[in-house]
């Protein structure tokens, strides 16, 4: 199946490394025009650089810290004032710090509902009224496998991904008459720096070195290797495609069996 995105505006949240990276230039690779949005404006320079080194079409970026909603809201709003609407919004974000969830302190579970849920309410209140007049748009967001199967030791992810997962769906529900759809990605172990960051920290609570943990992870899984940021990229890329215009309100894992449950 070839995909052409080609005349699509695609808003990549989180796109300067990992999966973020990965799935921007999947889509420009697909035709779509890009507006990477990230903390690091220096990081954000060096990917518009690889855009528009490869892909013909505009890319432009927006510089935000996501731990500021507020200052996100403000900076999407005078973007849109001046540029044309967005078809495509990818909600992606870093997870919260590892740790058992009776430990968790409660401001853990406010600043990770504010960097998760409340900058993707902003920015589909922000983009939707555009969507809604082209009858068309996809709304796809980067969560984790948590929302089937809660993964050990990580409390304040597990349950905050599992309210983003229920917002989703409910947003399905609400704009899919105005043709929008939204879906959820469900990365597995996926090679990114948070991954590497994870296993140390196993490693470290453990005494085992981070080959073990890598190993014992990879026996959970099917396929039997992790996966790499451009195949969860390659999901999204599809999703965001006409060829998935009747796939809405679903969890999609991308996790190489991992999950048990059906």
């Amino acid at each position: 199946m070839y995909i052409d995105l080609s005349g699509k505006k695609a808003m990549v949240c989180g796109s300067t490394q990992g999966m973020g990276k990965a799935i921007a230039l999947g889509l420009a690779n697909s035709g779509a025009s890009i507006t990477l949005v990230a903390r690091n404006e220096n990081s954000l320079k060096q990917v518009l650089s690889v855009l528009k080194t490869n892909f013909r079409q505009i890319h432009q970026y927006i510089c935000a810290d996501f731990s500021d909603p507020q200052s996100l809201n403000i900076k999407v709003n005078s973007y849109l004032k001046e540029n044309d609407p967005v078809d495509i919004l990818i909600n992606n974000t870093g997870g919260p710090p590892g740790g058992a969830v009776i430990d968790a302190d409660t401001e853990e579970f406010s600043q990770a509902f504010a960097k998760h849920l409340i900058c993707n309410q902003f920015l589909v209140q922000a983009l939707v009224p555009g969507m809604k007049k082209k009858n068309c748009g996809r709304i796809i967001n980067i969560i984790s496998t948590s929302v089937k199967q809660p993964i050990p030791g990580l409390g304040v992810s597990n349950t905050i991904r599992g309210a983003v997962a229920s917002w989703a769906k409910t947003l399905a529900n609400e704009l899919g008459p105005f043709g929008i759809t939204v879906n959820n990605i469900l990365p597995g172990f996926t090679k990114t720096k948070r991954l590497e960051a994870l296993f140390q920290a196993q490693a470290n609570k453990t005494g085992k070195n981070v080959a073990e943990i890598e190993q014992e992870m990879i026996k959970l899984i099917p396929l039997s290797r992790f996966a790499e940021p451009s195949e969860i990229a390659d999901a999204v890329v599809f999703l965001s495609s006409p060829a998935a215009g009747y796939i809405t309100g679903v969890n999609l894992p991308v996790d190489g069996g991992r999950i048990p449950c059906l």
